[in-house]
This record gives structure tokens, sequence and C-alpha cells, in this order.
């Protein structure tokens, strides 16, 4: 639904805003179809089916990896826009542009894929049953070669460990940049027409530094779980966990969960919390109702 009422452009926002939020919310439900329907749903209730073959199994888990990597780089994207159209008011013009988006997207994407394709020759099958492997795991060589380990490094350092820096340092600056305009503008306003006038630029800008933190806080507090899982696993030598019942199993699930959670959010942080998306939302949920009621009538 949220691509629908996006791409009909009836929410009010420029045509690069809407590009990189078509881009997320289409990410997003990616990492939805690979990482929950197409994997964990089955692996859990319908085992033994073809997705369980190591190959399949293998290009699924680099999907996963590849969907998730583009997710989380589309948000580091967006905010870089956002805070060259308040920041860097030279660059906008020629930076702040539909064009330009979709070469950022394509570039995002195309880079998300070949990064994560060395992950499809990290596993290998559990069984082989009539010439057929089955089911994947992790070779025991990524624990001791340093070359997996340093792909590994390399993976958790560009995602997340980058992103958090980056959406944190674009934040900050974006919400300096703000109060100083603020402030300057609130001195102006009290010199010409008093206190007591209402600002709306102001509101609207104290709006973004609110959607600035929501965004920033929820990246950071889903996908803390994971970074911490991943030194814990690297730094402990028996890290393997022993059942489903085992602490470190849970732990680890529970990173998964929350970093799959994250990309569920930015549609709600980016669209949802615009009045003019709500309201789209509400009528096309409200039309088959309204269709029903018109037949009826009939």
């Amino acid at each position: 639904m949220a691509v629908v009422i996006l791409l009909c452009g009836t929410c009010g926002l420029s045509k690069c805003i809407t590009r990189y939020l078509i881009s997320m919310v289409a990410s997003d439900l990616l990492v939805i179809i690979t990482a929950v329907l197409l994997n964990r749903i089955p692996a859990i209730y319908f085992p033994g089916s073809f997705l369980s073959i190591t190959p399949i199994c293998c290009i699924s888990i680099s999907l996963i990896y590849a969907t998730r990597d583009i997710s989380v780089w589309l948000t580091v994207s967006f905010t870089f826009d956002r805070f060259v159209a308040i920041c860097c008011q030279k660059l906008k013009m020629k930076y702040c542009t539909e064009k330009m988006a979709a070469v950022v997207i394509g570039i995002v994407c195309g880079l998300g894929c070949l990064k994560n394709i060395p992950w499809y020759f990290m596993h290998e099958p559990i069984l082989i049953i009539n010439n057929v492997p089955w089911y994947c795991r992790l070779k025991e060589i990524r624990y001791t070669s340093p070359i997996w380990a340093t792909f590994q490094w390399t993976d958790r350092i560009l995602t997340p460990c980058l992103p958090f820096f980056l959406i944190l340092f674009l934040n900050a600056v974006t919400v300096r940049h703000v109060l100083i305009a603020s402030r300057a503008r609130r001195r102006l306003r009290a010199q010409t027409k008093g206190n007591n006038q209402n600002d709306t630029e102001m509101e609207n800008r104290r709006k973004s530094i609110v959607l600035l933190f929501s965004i920033s806080g929820s990246f950071v507090l889903l996908w803390t779980t994971y970074v911490v899982q991943f030194f814990f696993e690297r730094f402990i030598n028996e890290y393997k966990p022993q059942g489903l019942s085992d602490p470190k199993f849970i732990f680890q699930e529970s990173a998964n969960m929350l970093q799959l959670l994250s990309c569920c959010t930015n549609t709600f942080i980016y669209a949802v919390t615009q009045r003019r998306f709500r309201q789209q939302l509400y009528h096309m949920l409200q039309h088959p109702l309204t269709l029903v009621r018109n037949y009826c009538h009939n």
C-alpha cells in the first residue's frame, strides 16, 4: 500500500524524496520476503522443501544479506540527501534532484548485490541424499581463515557500524544547523513582529528534528544487539549454541529478529508520519467498504 500511495504522487513530496521513499519501502519489503517468507518460515514449518536444497539455500542467504545492506544504505543515502537539502544550499540544486536520486539508488543496489556474492561460497551442505545436497551451514574455515575473517569484519563494518556513525553524524550536523537557523529566525521575528506570532517554519523544523532523532534512535537500538552478538562470537572461543534453550542461541536469534524488525520501521518513520500519506492510506482502506456499501445500496 505504501508503494502504491507513493507512486500516485499525492503526498505533497518532491520527486527526489518520493524516489528514495519508494526504494526504501521496496527494499524493506524484499528483506521481509527473502529473510522471513522464503527462509525462516519454510525452514521452521516446511523442512525438506526445495528451498532447502543447498544451492537454492545459498542463493537465498546471499539475497538476504544483499537486501539487508541495500535497505540500510538507502537509509544512509536518504539521510545524506536531507543533510544536503538543509545544510548545503549551494549543492542542493545539483544533488537533490530526481535524476541524482535514481543514480544513487542504482549504485547502492548494484554494490549491495556485488558485495554479498561471497556469502554463497561460505556455506556447505549438511546432508547429501541421492547425490543431492541439502541444507546449509557455515564452513568451519570461517573461524580459521584470515580471508573469511577479513570479509566478515568488513561486512560488519559496512553494515551496520559505518551507517551507525554516518547517520548519527549527519543527523547531529543537521540538527545543529536547524537550531542555529531557528535561533536567528526567532531573534529576527522578535524584532519585527514580536514573540507572540506563530512561526510555521520553526514548527516544521522542530518536527524535522524529532523525525531525525526517531530515525537514528530506531536504527541504533535495533541493530545494537546484532553488533554485540558479532563481537561476542568473534572473541569467545566456544560460541556455538548447544540447543534451542541455550542463552547463546536465544541471544543470536534475538539479534536477528531485531535487525529484521529494523527493516520494517522505515515505512512508518518516513511515510506514515506524513499527514497526507495518512490521509491517502485512510482513503485506500475505506475504498473497498465504499464499493460494498454502494453495491448494497444499488
